[in-house]
């Protein structure tokens, strides 16, 4: 064993490394299209397809609009590139491109549920890239161009959105000024400064800055106080060098031709160009409370604490989500195409760009709900020059931009469909906040930002658990301690490609040779001595059994949490935790606590590992266990105590004991939304379980099923998962004295990392 806890961090080979692995495992790509409807006998193939789709074409020739009540069409968004200018890679051709389109279509799809096609095009001319884009109007909703290089992507845009009656929307233009506009909002107001009065200075020129430019002006920033910097230097009225129709309209009548020339008494700087072009020495000429957008990534042109040791006064953003104010265009580019595309808006204008940078700045001033101050790391956010936009994470996002992007397009005439109730179109948008698959992100956020907790890994060797390991590292969520032959985690590493190393980067203990192994057979005959097991016996198994190696150094106090079970049975795992570890106060058994994430949404379920029969008062005791851990993730718990039995309609021994086990909740925790016995239909459908218990006190979709055996509970996990291909986080193990928590042998790498962060979250808690 030892105490060394040095940390890694990523180099980009390794980086590299993971990515190509993402990408490829378990199968290439990162996107696949399902079906919505049932083709599950002949007469839905003869709806899907023919003869019945005859119906739905002729309706939509009749009445074009119908395509949106008939097709995919009204929630179906291209994302097209000709790969000319992608992310800091450049011109590499649409070919290459294709990876980065596909992750757009997964933040489409992640964070606002909308579907999108990639579509990579070989055009390198305006003209052709338009016609091409132009032909696909039938097939979609709305238009995101990518990755087009400047002056280019200006006309492209211009002629699509004069061609086509869909939104079309350059995401590199209008969202990072979007998020630039709101943040530099909230700057001015701190401030106390006038957007008619600044003076705004760039370094960049490109689509991204120009359309900052623009997007400032339309708030009020006047045309002769901005000064625009590119490779060439100053834009000024004159120049020949690199100008275009574009950049002309920022051309300065001045003598000054560089940086330090023009910065002096700017209130605003404005980054979108190369790394380090902003000096400290530069700063100490700008205005009083300067805001400093240093946007160039991976490295900004200044680094925030540089810039505050120069200027303490500055308020600063960047592009990276290391530093508080992350510009990122995922702020608004999925809310504001929901928005649009919920209210059949024909174009994105500039009412409704406006609209989404009011509604950014003003969620920025809100103050946080306790739901939403899980989406940060730290301390709950303030309004303030550290928290000057919100965090892409923040749920809030959806709720306030596409309401306010729908009603702006209705307000200026160009939505087909207004909503008609807000207030049904807020709880929609509600309801696919909390089933987005963001769930973890809580989780996550507490663990990076709280005390670092050390979570000791049974199965070190292991390479879901190795690989487990250096994400922990990397992202900062917790120190790694490894049981395993160090010569094994060793070549194990350097077959897998990973640069963690044992003794540097993490603790290891070898279950071989440890200098700690006569206290450990000590302290393991203490707690077994009189259970029938000799000393003899104890010896051996704290040789060979890395569990019992794991819980006795939780309780030594040598580590923080555990995580095991990645190997061998799990009712053993669960019987080493119980007799070393035991249980909490008041306990009367250990339960497990199952979350499926998917696309149809997070449900938790228990007891799907642990007892076989509980009686009523053990199923109200893993009720309230559960519930308090689904309040950690930021939900409010509703349970359904299921049954065969639906409120009363059958009279067996597990219908009586659900009935038993609702008097019991309502009597010990009053607050928890609850109600039962229900079959599982009724449990996640309102409208049928008001027909048989109008007066149901569950209100929605439960969110906690609560199985009466664990047959029943384990079953319909392993069910709904295959069905579903749902991500599985667990077991959680609800009942331990200390963190601690028995894996399946199913589990992926992905799932020992949100085990590990659970159980860091939970070690703070215990403290």
């Amino acid at each position: 064993m030892t105490d060394d806890k040095t940390k890694t961090s990523p180099t980009s080979g390794d980086l590299d490394e993971q990515a190509l692995f993402y990408h490829l495992h378990p199968r290439p790509g990162k996107l696949e299209i399902q079906a919505t409807k049932p083709l599950g006998n002949q007469r839905d193939l003869a709806l899907a397809y023919s003869p019945g789709v005859a119906a739905p074409c002729l309706a939509i020739k009749e009445n074009p609009q119908a395509a949106d009540d008939y097709t995919a069409r009204a929630n179906l968004v291209a994302v097209i590139s000709n790969g000319t200018a992608v992310l800091g890679l450049g011109n590499i051709g649409p070919l290459a491109s294709k990876p980065v389109m596909e992750g757009k279509a997964v933040l489409f799809k992640k964070f606002a549920d909308i579907d999108v096609f990639d579509i990579e095009v070989d055009a390198l001319t305006v003209d052709s890239m338009v016609s091409t884009v132009a032909a696909l109007e039938p097939t979609f909703g709305g238009i995101n161009l990518e990755d087009i290089k400047a002056p280019e992507c200006f006309e492209i845009e211009q002629q699509l959105r004069d061609r086509m009656n869909i939104p079309v929307f350059h995401d590199d233009q209008h969202g990072t000024a979007i998020i630039v506009a709101a943040a530099i909002l909230n700057g001015l107001e701190l401030a106390g400064k006038s957007v008619a009065d600044v003076k705004v200075v760039t370094s960049g020129a490109g689509a991204a800055a120009l359309a900052c430019l623009n997007l400032l002006v339309s708030l009020g920033v006047k045309r002769e106080n901005i000064w625009v910097h590119d490779i060439e230097g100053l834009v000024y009225k004159g120049r020949n060098e690199l100008m275009d129709p574009w950049k002309e309209i920022y051309a300065q009548d001045s003598d000054k031709r560089v940086l330090a020339e023009s910065i002096g008494g700017a209130d605003v700087f404005l980054g979108l160009s190369a790394a380090g072009v902003l000096k400290q020495e530069l700063l100490v000429q700008m205005a009083p409370n300067p805001l400093i957008m240093a946007l160039a990534n991976p490295k900004p042109e200044i680094m925030p604490e540089e810039a505050r040791s120069a200027r303490p006064d500055a308020m600063i953003c960047t592009g990276r989500s290391d530093y508080p104010n992350q510009v990122n265009n995922v702020l608004c580019f999925p809310y504001i195409f929901r928005g649009a595309l919920d209210c059949g808006a024909t174009t994105i204008n500039e009412e409704m760009k406006m609209a989404a940078v009011k509604a950014i700045a003003a969620l920025a001033r809100e103050e946080v709900s306790e739901v939403a101050a899980k989406a940060y790391t730290g301390d709950t956010p303030t309004f303030g020059a550290e928290y000057l936009i919100p965090s892409p994470f923040d749920p809030r996002l959806i709720l306030r931009i596409a309401p306010a992007v729908a009603k702006a397009a209705e307000d200026s005439g160009v939505a087909r469909r207004p909503i008609a109730d807000y207030d049904a179109y807020l709880d929609k948008l509600g309801r696919f906040v909390f089933r987005s698959g963001f769930i973890m992100k809580p989780i996550f956020a507490t663990a990076k930002t709280a005390a670092k907790k050390r979570v000791i890994f049974a199965e070190g060797e292991d390479e879901r658990v190795l690989r487990a390991a250096q994400v922990l590292l990397e992202d900062g969520i917790g120190e790694p301690i490894l049981i395993g032959r160090p010569s094994i985690v060793e070549a194990r590493l350097q077959r897998f490609g990973l640069r963690i190393r044992p003794h540097k980067d993490f603790a290891i203990i070898n279950p071989e040779d440890d200098p700690r192994y006569r206290d450990y057979v000590d302290e393991y005959f203490s707690i077994v001595g009189r259970a029938g097991i000799n000393m003899e016996a104890a010896r051996t198994i704290v040789r060979t059994n890395t569990t019992v190696i794991g819980a006795l150094s939780v309780r030594r106090g040598e580590a923080d949490a555990l995580i095991c079970g990645v190997e061998g049975r799990f009712d053993k795992h669960v019987r080493d935790v119980g007799h070393i570890l035991g249980k909490k106060p008041g306990i009367r058994d250990f339960s497990g606590l199952s979350l499926l994430i998917s696309q149809r949404g997070t449900i938790f379920m228990t007891d799907t590992f642990v007892t076989e029969n509980p009686p009523a008062e053990e199923i109200a005791e893993m009720t309230i266990l559960a519930a308090e851990t689904i309040r950690r993730f930021g939900i409010v718990p509703k349970a359904a105590l299921l049954s065969h039995s639906n409120f009363g309609s059958r009279n067996s021994e597990s219908a009586r004991k659900m009935r038993a086990a609702l008097e019991i909740l309502k009597r010990d925790a009053p607050e928890l939304e609850v109600d039962g016995e229900m079959q599982g239909g009724s449990a996640l459908s309102e409208t049928l379980r008001r027909r048989a218990m109008p007066n149901s006190t569950l209100s929605g979709e439960a969110n906690l099923l609560v199985f009466p055996n664990l047959d029943s509970a384990n079953i319909s996990l392993g069910i709904v998962r295959s069905f579903t291909d749902a991500l599985h986080v667990g077991p959680i193990l609800l009942g331990a004295a200390s963190p601690a928590h028995v894996l399946s042998t199913s589990v992926t790498s992905r799932g020992v990392v949100n085990m590990a962060a659970l159980a860091v979250v939970e070690a703070n808690q215990f403290d």
